[in-house]
C-alpha cells in the first residue's frame, strides 16, 4: 500500500509527488503517454510575481528562489510589457495597477518591440522582472526528485474507478489493475471534480476555462527572441516569443467541459485582430493553434489540502493560469499540511487556500 496516490501528471501532480515523496511512499499517475499533456503542456510558461490574487501572488514569491535554485534554475529573461490606447484606457489603467507595471514612453517600447503601431499605442507599461519558465525542465525535476525518493510515476495508467477501504483508498486503472494508498491527492487539472465524484467527495464546482493560442512567423522578419511577452489592454490578447516564431493568444476565458481541448477558429480570429490593431505588422499565416483548459475554483484561488468531509482525500487543484509559477511554494505547502508543519506562508494566505473556505460560505 501506498502512503499517497496521485492523480494527475500535469505540473500541479508532479510537484505534489515530489514534496510528498519525502513524508512517505508515493505513486503517481497519469492517464495520458506523457506528463504534462494538457493544459501544464500548453503553458505560455511565464513568471511574473505580481500575476494573481493576492493569495496567487504570495504562492508567486514563495516560489522564486525555488525557480532560481533548482538545477541551475529554470528561468531566463523575459520582461512583461503592457500597452493601451485611449479608447482602452480604463482596461489599461486597471491592469497596470494590478501588475505594478511601470510606466514607460511610447518610444521605449518600440525599441523593445518594433511593430508597434504608434498612431495606436499611446502608452506602455513594463516590468524587468518577468522570467522565462522551462516547463519542461521543472517538471522533470520533480518527477526525478520523486523516483530519486523511491516514488513510482506511472504514464497511460487512467483512473476508472475509486473506492474507499477502511485503511484508504483502492483506485481501479483502465487497464485493471488496482492500485492501494492510505490518502488521495487529487491534482486532475480540468478533472478534479470528476475525480472527486468517483471517490464519493463533494465537488467544489471547478471550472475549465479554454485558451487558445496561434503560433505565427516572426513578424516583419525581426529576430523576436529579446522581445517581452505583451499584453493587450484588459488581457484581450497577448503575445510571446518562442523558439524564434510569436505565440499570439486571445486570452480568452470560455467555460469548457474536461476534454482534450482544441483552438476555436473564430475565437482565434477575433483575439489575432484585436493584436493586429496595435502592431504594423499584418498576420498572414499560422504555423500552428492549439488550446488548453486553466481551471479555477469559484474564487479563482488554489484549492489546497485535505477536504473537509475526509482528511485523506486531498486537493491540490484550481491552479488556473498560475500552475508553473506557483508549483513549488503551493506544494510545499501542501505537504507541510500533511506532515503538520508550520507552513511558511502566513495564515491569511493558507486560509484562503483551505479547502474548508467553501463549507463556511
Amino acid at each position: 500500500m501506498f502512503d499517497f496516490a496521485i492523480i494527475g501528471g500535469g505540473i500541479a501532480g508532479t510537484s505534489a509527488a515530489a514534496r510528498l515523496s519525502h513524508l512517505g511512499g508515493v505513486i503517481l499517475l497519469e492517464g495520458e503517454d506523457s506528463l504534462a499533456y494538457h493544459a501544464s503542456g500548453r503553458s505560455a510558461a511565464l513568471f511574473e510575481r505580481n500575476y494573481g490574487k493576492p493569495p496567487v501572488i504570495a504562492l508567486n514569491m514563495a516560489s522564486l528562489d525555488y525557480h532560481r535554485d533548482a538545477n541551475g534554475g529554470v528561468l531566463s529573461p523575459r520582461g512583461l510589457m503592457l500597452v493601451g490606447s485611449a479608447e482602452l484606457e480604463d482596461r489599461y489603467t486597471a491592469d497596470l495597477t494590478r501588475m505594478s507595471l511601470t510606466p514607460i514612453t511610447v518610444e521605449e517600447a518600440r525599441a523593445f518591440i518594433p511593430i508597434l503601431d504608434p498612431s495606436v499605442v499611446d502608452r506602455a507599461a513594463y516590468d524587468a522582472e518577468a522570467w522565462d519558465i522551462d516547463t519542461d525542465r521543472l517538471v522533470q525535476n520533480f518527477a526525478k526528485e520523486t523516483r530519486a525518493n523511491g516514488g513510482e510515476v506511472r504514464t497511460k495508467s487512467a483512473v476508472t474507478a475509486i473506492r474507499r477501504t477502511p485503511s484508504g483508498w483502492v483506485l481501479t486503472l483502465k487497464d485493471g489493475a488496482e492500485i492501494a494508498a492510505r490518502n488521495l491527492v487529487n491534482a486532475a487539472g480540468a478533472w478534479v471534480d470528476v475525480v472527486a465524484e468517483m471517490a464519493g467527495i463533494p465537488p467544489l464546482g471547478f471550472t475549465p476555462l479554454r485558451r487558445s493560442m496561434a503560433r505565427l512567423p516572426a513578424p516583419g522578419g525581426f529576430d523576436v527572441s529579446s522581445w517581452p511577452m505583451v499584453f493587450g489592454p484588459g488581457e484581450d490578447w497577448y503575445a510571446k516569443p518562442d523558439a524564434g516564431a510569436l505565440i499570439v493568444s486571445p486570452g480568452e476565458e470560455d467555460p469548457s467541459t474536461p476534454h482534450d481541448a482544441f483552438a476555436d477558429d473564430m475565437v482565434l480570429a477575433e483575439g489575432l485582430a484585436r493584436y493586429e490593431e496595435f502592431v504594423t505588422e499584418p498576420v498572414t499565416r499560422l504555423l500552428a493553434n492549439w488550446a488548453g483548459l486553466r481551471t479555477f475554483s469559484p474564487d479563482r484561488n488554489l484549492v489546497l489540502g485535505p477536504s473537509p468531509h475526509d482528511a485523506h482525500f486531498i486537493w491540490c487543484a484550481g491552479q488556473g493560469g498560475y500552475g508553473f509559477q506557483s508549483a513549488p511554494a503551493a506544494s510545499q505547502l501542501l505537504a507541510d499540511l500533511i506532515a503538520g508543519r508550520q507552513p511558511e506562508l502566513d495564515a491569511q494566505t493558507v486560509s484562503a487556500l483551505n479547502p474548508q473556505r467553501f463549507n463556511r460560505q
